[in-house]
């Protein structure tokens, strides 16, 4: 998947399986039972848990301050909410392409190519930066990219590597939420209250909150489909149910809101992801 001038970084987006999420913890050295429940609620407080947009782009967050490193500050007179010492400006959503758009465009007429922009965005789940791809076990940023641009698989792995690397797999064990959220989101964590946010969200899972993954594989489809379930957490809610009822009326099944192995195979077939 080249990095084109019309920016489409859609890929497959191919949802997590229950072997992927194995493979996260055997990377990690992590127990199953024990220890699952805090790489959910990493995964929950970085990208609210699904690492794609509804047009299967990886969800990213630009970074000026880091744009602002990886070019010696080279556009911060003429783009100064793009190339800036300080964080911000953020815009969310499929809005932060359009700022990494800005910042390829940049880069490209300067003759720097394409690794400075790239690597000054995190991606997908995990919300990685790109500067960290070679800790996460890819060549490049835009290696990083094109595979997680693929599935939820390749983002939870290289979060994984990247954790591992950086000796994250201690402090999820020893629940060290504030050491964690210093170490992965950077000195300023508590301004966005990651060591609460992540607390909060290993309480809930562990006290016996869990993903359906196949649910939430489908809610995936849904969302990609165009059916607006919410967001995918493996839980089977109100906007789910209406979304499987549209799916169901749309594709002339049944009557109905359940998730039944013919829906869910319908549903993964007309979305490209049959075999997930």
């Amino acid at each position: 998947m080249p990095v084109t001038s019309n920016l489409d970084f859609s890929g497959l987006g191919r949802p997590l399986a229950d072997a992927d999420m194995a493979q996260a913890l055997a990377i990690l050295g992590l127990d199953a039972g024990a220890d699952m429940p805090a790489l959910w609620s990493v995964l929950t407080v970085e990208s609210r848990g699904f690492g794609f947009l509804a047009d299967r782009r990886p969800k990213l967050l630009f970074e000026r301050h880091i744009f602002f490193k990886q070019t010696d500050g080279r556009f911060a007179a003429t783009a100064p909410d793009l190339c800036a010492k300080t964080g911000g400006g953020y815009v969310g959503g499929g809005a932060e392409y359009d700022r990494l758009a800005r910042a390829l465009a940049l880069c490209r007429v300067a003759g720097l190519g394409d690794e400075p922009a790239l690597r000054s965005a995190s991606w997908g789940l995990g919300q990685v930066m790109g500067f960290n791809a070679d800790a996460a076990g890819f060549q490049t940023a835009r290696d990083m990219v094109t595979q997680m641009a693929e599935s939820e698989s390749a983002q939870l792995a290289g979060m994984a590597r990247f954790m591992a690397s950086q000796g994250l797999d201690t402090r999820l064990r020893a629940r060290d939420w504030t050491g964690f959220a210093r170490r992965y989101n950077g000195p300023s964590y508590w301004k966005n209250a990651y060591d609460v946010k992540l607390k909060s969200a290993f309480e809930k899972f562990a006290s016996g909150i869990s993903r359906d993954l196949r649910a939430r594989a489908a809610q995936g489809a849904l969302l990609f489909l165009g059916y607006n379930p919410g967001d995918p957490d493996g839980v089977l809610g109100q906007n789910t149910r209406r979304a499987i009822a549209a799916f169901r009326a749309d594709a002339h099944l049944a009557a109905g809101d359940a998730l039944d192995d013919a829906v869910f195979e319908a549903i993964m077939s007309r979305a490209g992801l049959a075999g997930s």
